[in-house]
């Protein structure tokens, strides 16, 4: 003989949802028991079951309660029409995930968090605009920085991103070779040719005086964030090293 009615350890069986989520099911509304006997057993018929499958798959696809109460009271055209729009939110989210883990795997394996794109898809500002205006909130009363804000100010939108580029892969190039050179002396001609080739580097954007110099070279060493950044292209302590071989060559500049 057919079972008409199903239990609550029979709902229990078939979905794998357990005993409490059930009763709380049925104390919101959201899914009442076709019957409860005398003695106080909830009793489910099969519509109420397809009824529970439903709610646990718009449950997987991350709708609240409240949301999924709403959309059981939706004629099945609407409900398609909804579920094609949260299809799109979903497909959104996907990519949004897969960009978090790829970062994820690119700061694992040494990748600075400079060079993570892991606010591209979102309303926080990439870490390069981060940095850009706490720059311009440090030194945007100095000349050097107003002179930087022209020269940026004249190159086309659309000839940004290629500059900003250039410029990092040529700093890294810079920081590659001075990584070469650690076993010799910041002092040595070797290491201070490669100074005066990131100098050159440095005044493509910006006037580099003593002060300047002094003040890059102290970011080198002392703020933690680029402490990260410099020290990905060597085993050692580069930003250090770059701030012993600058801090050599602006005494130099200085005739000291």
């Amino acid at each position: 003989m057919k079972k008409h009615l199903l239990a609550v350890k029979d709902i229990v069986q078939i979905t794998g949802i357990t005993k409490r989520t059930l009763h709380y099911y049925d104390k919101i509304n959201l899914l009442k028991p076709t019957y409860i006997t005398d003695n106080g057993y909830r009793l489910y018929d099969r519509d109420r079951l397809a009824q529970l499958q439903m709610i646990l798959f718009l449950k997987e696809m991350d709708f609240s309660l409240k949301e999924i109460e709403d959309i059981l009271k939706l004629t099945r055209p609407e409900q398609q029409q909804l579920l094609t729009q949260h299809s799109q939110t979903l497909w959104l989210k996907k990519q949004r995930l897969e960009s978090i883990i790829a970062a994820l795997d690119e700061y694992v394996s040494g990748k600075d968090i400079y060079n993570l794109h892991i606010f591209s898809d979102s309303s926080i500002l990439p870490l390069q605009e981060q940095y850009a205006h706490e720059a311009k909130l440090i030194y945007g009363e100095t000349g050097q920085y107003k002179q930087f804000e022209e020269k940026l100010g004249a190159i086309p939108p659309s000839e940004k991103a290629n500059y900003f580029s250039t410029f990092e892969q040529n700093m890294e190039n810079v920081f590659r070779k001075v990584a070469t050179c650690m076993n010799q002396s910041p002092a040595s001609d070797e290491v201070q040719q490669f100074i005066t080739e990131w100098k050159r580097v440095l005044e493509q954007s910006v006037r580099c005086d003593a002060e300047m110099l002094t003040c890059i070279a102290n970011t080198y060493k002392y703020d933690h964030r680029f402490n990260n950044y410099i020290n990905q292209f060597s085993n050692e302590d580069l930003a250090a090293f770059l701030y012993d071989a600058i801090t050599h060559y602006i005494n130099q500049m200085q005739g000291n």
